[in-house]
Parts: structure tokens; C-alpha cells; sequence
């Protein structure tokens, strides 16, 4: 079997763009009429050179080349340049061309992905979203204590029994920084609310970006440990790990981070520091679904789980799915509230969702198709990039 054809949707995600301003995904056909998707996450350039980057891979590495050779073509790829370092960019490319020949070699022997990786043993995932505000311009839902935990409590009604938030306020490039006395104050009270409305139905998720010092984290951590949270998300930027190790020995709310870290190597460093407890790989830049289950295997070892981060499209996210379902240290998967809206509307046919978990699939590959019908109507022509940070110091 050979891999002969590919294509690359660059997709607009419409209003209230949750998951991103667009999406990355990719498509491999084999000689035989085998089809696999996987998608790329968010590459930091605009759309054009993004696209143009996952075509330059697939035409140096995977035109001709045999979709079950997983290790050699991510190794490849990886070297590409000289460079075996887990750049970003490339990382994501590489996840979403490797995502896809996953599928094709599910597909093929007709098997789940997560069957070939050790098999089932998650019958189903439990999940979680962020708290999001409706209207979703009513930016108040996430920093007024009230609306917050208004809306927390209508999550938890759906059946959710972890919820993720961010008070503190916005992330910029000049972070980290010492927080106000002000944010302090509001980031305490948004949490006190939102526990005092879910009670013990639901865990809190301080779902923070990288915004504070180590020493600010601290002194979030001492006045929010009070209120149980299961973990404090990037509470420094991933770039030090010696500062988030500092963070998570001092504190008692476990440290989880991941979102901005890709392949094993960095992992290795985070569980060897200590820095966290809770790994947030995302699969769609890590370096894919081989990488993220030896990472998982890693983490094993260190007594560490794994909470594989979603903030795209539901390719990566039945990517991330695979992973959960066949490694025993799995904790909660993230969904952007119940996979419904676009993320429903953009494959053939939805993710399952019920009660706060997810079922994970029993169709041969990642489980899902892309609709590129919907796909093709939905072409992203801005010029802004999936996620962006504030650029004036705060």
C-alpha cells in the first residue's frame, strides 16, 4: 500500500469560533481508494503559509510512502532540515499527516486505532468544557462571579462533571507577570462562586494560560487550594520548567500543563522535574497518536495521568479519543461543550456524548469522517491566526 494523493482543508470555524478561528485537516488516499484524515494545530502563521506547509510535507515525505511505517516516517519528518527539536509548527504538521495514516491503517485492517495500541480499556471518557458565556460576546462570563457560576451550574445540569475556567484575565506577550491585588480578589471570588453553585457535583479546572510568575501563582494557589480544584492549568509558561516545578512543590492543587509543549523529549523533562502531574498533550501538535500513547506510557511510570488538551476542530479531538480509551492513566478528556454546532455539523456523523462522557467509537480508524461537503462551503479567507495573545503589557 502506498499513499498517492493528499489534500488540505483550511476551514473557517463560524461564530462563536469555540475551538478556534479555523481548522487544519488533512486528508492521505492510499493506492487502493483508502482514505485518513488528521488535523494540524495551530500553526502560528497566517492560513496560506500554514496550508503550504502541510503540502510540503506530504509532498517530500508522503507521496509513496507506506501509511503502516509510522516510526520511520515520523522520524523523518522530525529530522527534517537537521533540526530534531520539537518545533511547534512542524510538530503540528507532522501530527496531522500522522493522525491520518493512523486512520488508513485502522481503516485497512478494520480495527479502531485504539485496538492496535493495546485495546479498549475505557468503556467510556469522562469529559469536561470550559465555562463558555451566552451570548458568547458577554466577555462578563468570565470574570463576574455571579454570571460565571450561573452558567457553571447550567453545565453541570447537562451532565458535566468537571468544569474549566480562566478569571484571571487576559494573556499577553509580555507574560508572565506579577498579578494585581485586583485580579487576585476576582479570580478567588469568580472560583468561590462557581464551587459554592456546583457544590461536590463537578470538579473545578483552573484552566489558567501561562499568565503569572511563579511567585503570583503562589500566591493564587494559597487562596484558591481552599476550594479543591483538580488542578492548576499553566499557572507559568510552559518555557521554564524549573519555575513550574517550583509552582507544584509548593502548592497542594495539582499543576497540569501540555498545551504548549509537543513530543516526548519535553514530556520527559516536565515528569523528571516534577512540574506537573496531569499531562495536557494536545494531539494535534505533540507529534501525533504514536507520540501522545508513549508519552502516556511515560507518565505511567511517574504515576502521572493524562487529560489530552482540545481547543480545534473534532479531527484531533477523535484523535485524542484513541489515546484516552486505551491507556490506563487516562483522567478526562476536554470537549468543547457537547461536540454539537459545527463540530457536529463538519463530520459525517458526530461524536457520541452522554451524560459527560464520551463513547468512544467502534468504527475501524479514529472513528470519524470529515464531511468535505461542509467542509469545502466553509473556507477560512481571514488573515488572523487560531489563537492570539494581547500585545500591550497589562
Amino acid at each position: 500500500m502506498k499513499i498517492t494523493d493528499f489534500k488540505v482543508f483550511v476551514v473557517a470555524n463560524p461564530p462563536p469560533h469555540n475551538g478556534g478561528l479555523y481548522w487544519i485537516f488533512v486528508k492521505l488516499v492510499t493506492d487502493n481508494g483508502i482514505e485518513g484524515v488528521g488535523e494540524v494545530y495551530s500553526i502560528p502563521f497566517r492560513a496560506p503559509v500554514a496550508r503550504k506547509m502541510v503540502e510540503d510535507v506530504c509532498e517530500r515525505f508522503l507521496i509513496g510512502a507506506d501509511p503502516f511505517h509510522i516510526e520511520r516516517l515520523w522520524r523523518l519528518v522530525y529530522s527534517a532540515g537537521y533540526t530534531q527539536r520539537s518545533d511547534l509548527s512542524v510538530m503540528g504538521v507532522l501530527s496531522g499527516v500522522e493522525t491520518a495514516c493512523w486512520d488508513i491503517v485502522g481503516k485497512s485492517v478494520g480495527k479502531p486505532v485504539y485496538e492496535l495500541l493495546g485495546g479498549r480499556v475505557h468503556e467510556r471518557l469522562r469529559s469536561y468544557t470550559y465555562i463558555y458565556p451566552d451570548p458568547p460576546d458577554d466577555l462578563r462570563g468570565y470574570t463576574d462571579p455571579d454570571i460565571a457560576a450561573s452558567r457553571a451550574l447550567e453545565y453541570a445540569k447537562l451532565g458535566f462533571t468537571a468544569l474549566k475556567f480562566d478569571p484571571v484575565g487576559p494573556y499577553t506577550v509580555y507574560d508572565p507577570r506579577q498579578l494585581s491585588l485586583e485580579a487576585l480578589d476576582r479570580a478567588e471570588r469568580v472560583t468561590a462562586a462557581i464551587r459554592e453553585a456546583v457544590g461536590s457535583k463537578c470538579d473545578l479546572l483552573f484552566g489558567t494560560h501561562g499568565q503569572m510568575t511563579a511567585a503570583s501563582a503562589l500566591r493564587l494557589a494559597q487562596r484558591i487550594e481552599k476550594y479543591d480544584p483538580l488542578w492548576f492549568e499553566e499557572p507559568v509558561p510552559p518555557e521554564n520548567v524549573d519555575e513550574m516545578a517550583r509552582v507544584a512543590r509548593q502548592t497542594s492543587i495539582p499543576v497540569a500543563t501540555g498545551e504548549r509543549v509537543a513530543g516526548k523529549y519535553d514530556f520527559a523533562r516536565i515528569l523528571k522535574a516534577q512540574a506537573a502531574s496531569i499531562l495536557q498533550m494536545a494531539i494535534g501538535r505533540v507529534g501525533g497518536i504514536l507520540e501522545a500513547k508513549k508519552i502516556a506510557g511515560m507518565a505511567e511510570a511517574y504515576y502521572a495521568q493524562i487529560a489530552p488538551h482540545l481547543y480545534c476542530g473534532p479531527i484531533e479531538g477523535a484523535a485524542n479519543v484513541q489515546v484516552d480509551t486505551c491507556s490506563p492513566n487516562f483522567l478526562i478528556q476536554e470537549s468543547i461543550e457537547t461536540w454539537g454546532g459545527f463540530h457536529a455539523e463538519i463530520l459525517k456523523r458526530p461524536m457520541r456524548w452522554e451524560d459527560g462522557y464520551i463513547i468512544p467509537p467502534t468504527e475501524p480508524g479514529i472513528g470519524v469522517e470529515l464531511n468535505e461537503e461542509v467542509a469545502e462551503a466553509n473556507p477560512y479567507t481571514g488573515d488572523a491566526l487560531h489563537l492570539d495573545m494581547a500585545r500591550e503589557p497589562l
